[in-house]
């Protein structure tokens, strides 16, 4: 007996308030990984209205060497204002109506410099009370990486459409030929229909752009069903009772940090799996690779991939944690879901060969120590198989994994 279930995924545009944020405290990470690839940064962003407030932790030891008497101030390493003005221009905040606009924003600045007693735990060196003396992860926590053969992007389908939209949406907006009226502040969400765990139709589509005052709900509603919605989306996919769903208040004109307030990391499943693997908890924009919130969400999703990309499974979910200042996982745990065409024990030592989890191996792996994370803030860290910088995307070691499974 088949079994049918419907599962539903929401994506929202880089105008989006949390993703203004986000979008931030990834500029200013790159902005101190471009001046020293071994900068530590915790940045966190708010905003509302036409206030941008930042705050966090930010080390960056080319400049800020406490033992060479070096120590400056974060605002006379890197021009935060500017970093966070170039920010919000590139997202597209400059319209003359705009309350929240690039050149007219107030700026608060708290960042300081990262507290030497977590310093100690994460560096890899010797220190009072450290059992070791190798690169500890940033933190505790649970991380988790997941893929499916969904989509050619191993993701699971309602997510992977949703940021479709997103993205046509953007680039529709930013070419500045047709729909002159889109706005940054946008909202995408897909429910698909599963048969035997196969996605099969899409049953309602969601869209939600914000928009100039003087264009009518009918031009904007069929805008989005013809020239987006039937243009990314899986033909195939879409039936004659796919239910279309734009902008289902009527209006969409104040959006953005002048609607709503904004902050970094309120969109972790947005930025991971949609809902469908799970998230351990921890924010990934705004921190450095040390902080395995980030970096080991990244190592999941390369093993989780990998492990699909092999044939090993059609569906993978990997979970480990980590204690602050240890350098090896505490736990790593795979699940196929019944999928494997081996057990999930033997693919779990399969992965333990061919995957060092150790937080600097982390980093040397997948080559973190870049200003590489602008291109990961929006519309999903996970999927985007076109940007060799996002390592955490290739499939290079399945074949290393058949081996090993053998």
């Amino acid at each position: 007996m088949s079994r049918s279930y419907i599962f539903s995924s929401e994506s929202v545009g880089e105008g989006h308030p949390d993703k203004v944020c986000d979008t931030i405290s990834d500029a200013i990470l790159d902005a101190c990984l471009a001046i020293d690839p071994k900068s530590r940064v915790a940045c966190e962003t708010f905003a509302k209205s036409n206030v941008v407030v930042v705050g966090g932790e930010i080390t960056i030891p080319k400049l800020q060497n406490k033992k060479a008497g070096t120590t400056k101030p974060i605002d006379e390493v890197i021009n935060v204002g500017k970093v966070i003005r170039d920010a919000v221009r590139g997202i597209g905040y400059t319209n003359d109506d705009d309350v929240f606009h690039a050149d007219k924003l107030f700026i608060n600045n708290y960042l300081t410099i990262q507290s030497p007693d977590i310093a100690q735990g994460v560096d890899a060196a010797e220190a009072e009370g450290k059992k070791h003396g190798e690169q500890g992860a940033g933190d505790q926590g649970i991380m988790f990486g997941f893929a499916c053969d969904d989509t050619p992007e191993l993701m699971p389908a309602p997510i992977m459409y949703a940021h479709r939209l997103g993205r046509e949406l953007t680039r529709i907006r930013k070419a500045g030929k047709l729909a002159k009226w889109l706005r940054p502040d946008a909202k995408s969400q897909v429910s698909v229909e599963y048969v035997d765990g196969k996605p099969t139709r899409i049953v309602n589509v969601v869209i939600s752009t914000q928009h100039a005052a003087d264009v009518s709900h009918a031009e904007i509603e069929k805008f989005c069903i013809e020239q987006v919605i039937k243009k990314v989306l899986p033909k195939d996919m879409l039936t004659k009772d796919t239910e279309y769903l734009i902008n289902p208040t009527g209006k969409f004109v104040v959006g953005g940090p002048q609607g709503d307030s904004g902050l970094t990391g309120r969109k972790i499943i947005v930025d991971s799996y949609g809902g469908m693997g799970r998230h351990g908890g921890g924010a990934f924009s705004g921190k450095d690779p040390s902080k395995v919130d980030r970096s080991a969400a990244y190592m999941g999703r390369w093993v989780a991939k990998n492990v699909v990309a092999s044939g090993l499974a059609t569906r993978c979910e990997v979970q480990f944690a980590y204690a602050i200042g240890h350098p090896e996982p505490v736990s790593v745990h795979i699940d196929t879901f019944g999928t494997g065409a081996i057990g999930d024990e033997q693919i779990l030592a399969a992965v333990l060969k061919v995957f060092s989890f150790k937080p600097a191996d982390i980093v040397k792996q997948l080559n973190l120590l870049r200003p590489i994370y602008s291109k990961s803030t929006n519309y999903g860290h996970f999927g985007k198989i076109d940007d060799p910088d996002l390592t955490w995307e290739l499939t290079n070691k399945a074949e290393a994994l058949k081996k090993a499974a053998k």
